[in-house]
């Protein structure tokens, strides 16, 4: 039984997130360089579920021959508070990674389904044209923008990082994990991806997050706990997109640090 009792006001407490380094106010902290490379794209980010997408993404446009998916990855560690420096929130105010800046057209691209998206419109790769094919793309691709939170900031966080075990967020939020995987074995067990029968960026974003779940690389024990056998399409799906030759090179590609 918690001792919480809920104040008429809630006031922040820097001590309870001083490790986080969250804080109810948006805006740059303080003065940041950050380094900008020769390549036609300069990515800012970090290995986490949303990270990895645009690497992986960038490796599967020229896995298909596109010839200016260059990119420069910088790492923006978290830990360290370099999302809210002046230069990253000028690419993304709500300093958050990954941020992606085309110095092609000087254009800043934030959030990682909305820079997917960008690069598959601006090379006219994993994104199907035709309309119904294109419009369940992008169903899936909002689903998991929409429904990754529960997963990461409830699941994950509950799960692996809150400072005790607490019954009432852990079944909270485990439940809708599972419910989230179901819907996608049920998915899955009528089509060979996400979004029909052609690999697209639905299946980056959710794998980035479902795939790596399955396969237990998110949260140690988390695979056993959510009993993700009982999914047996999904995790086939999962370890079919984990073999590809553009994920692996995704996933292993070097983060550059932002200071020398």
């Amino acid at each position: 039984m918690s001792n919480y009792e809920l104040p008429k006001i809630w006031q922040w407490q820097d001590e309870n997130d001083s490790a986080s380094g969250n804080r109810p106010t948006a805006g740059s902290r303080f003065e940041q360089t950050l380094p900008v490379g020769a390549a036609p794209f300069q990515l800012y980010s970090l290995g986490t579920p949303n990270g990895i997408k645009i690497p992986i993404m960038f490796e599967e446009l020229k896995e298909v021959g596109v010839a200016d998916a260059n990119y420069d990855l910088y790492k923006i560690d978290i830990s360290q508070g370099d999302q809210f420096g002046s230069d990253f929130t000028a690419i993304n105010p709500n300093g958050k990674i990954p941020a992606l800046v085309d110095q092609s057209l000087q254009v800043t691209v934030f959030e990682s389904g909305a820079i997917l998206l960008y690069l598959a419109e601006k090379f006219g790769q994993l994104l199907p044209t035709e309309f119904h094919a294109r419009t369940e793309t992008l169903n899936w691709l909002f689903w998991q923008v929409g429904a990754a939170p529960f997963v990461g900031g409830g699941f994950g966080h509950f799960f692996e990082y809150a400072p005790e075990p607490m019954e009432y967020p852990i079944n909270r939020y485990t439940m809708e994990t599972k419910r989230q995987l179901d819907l996608l074995d049920q998915t899955l067990a009528k089509r060979a991806y996400i979004a029909g029968d052609d690999y697209t960026i639905a299946d980056i974003a959710i794998w980035s997050w479902y795939g790596q779940i399955m396969l237990d690389r998110s949260y140690p024990g988390s695979a056993e706990f959510l009993s993700v056998q009982e999914y047996p399409h999904l995790m086939a799906w999962s370890q079919k997109i984990a073999e590809r030759p553009a994920v692996k090179r995704g996933l292993a590609v070097t983060y550059h640090p932002i200071e020398e």
